[in-house]
């Protein structure tokens, strides 16, 4: 499986709609992963899973936003 480390200003839609899927109701404390990168810099995510791919998406006050946003259009295209 590959993983892929994200910011959430490069999700693709598809990504995006896979974070919505897996947490319709926010990300908690329980949920985020937190490890050092190569800057030794703390990173905090988010995961989400495909078939091939693990995404470790890095999370902020803006993703919780954007993901808000998407499921609100989302809704709005369904009806």
């Amino acid at each position: 499986m590959k993983n892929v480390i994200v910011d959430y200003k490069k999700l693709t839609p598809d990504v995006l709609s896979l974070l919505v899927e897996r947490y319709p109701d926010g990300y908690g404390d329980d949920d985020i992963i937190s490890f050092k990168n190569h800057k030794n810099e703390l990173i905090e995510a988010v995961e989400v899973k495909t078939e091939d791919t693990k995404y470790l998406v890095k999370i902020s006050k803006r993703l919780s936003m954007q993901m808000e946003a998407f499921d609100e259009e989302t809704m709005m295209r369904r009806k």
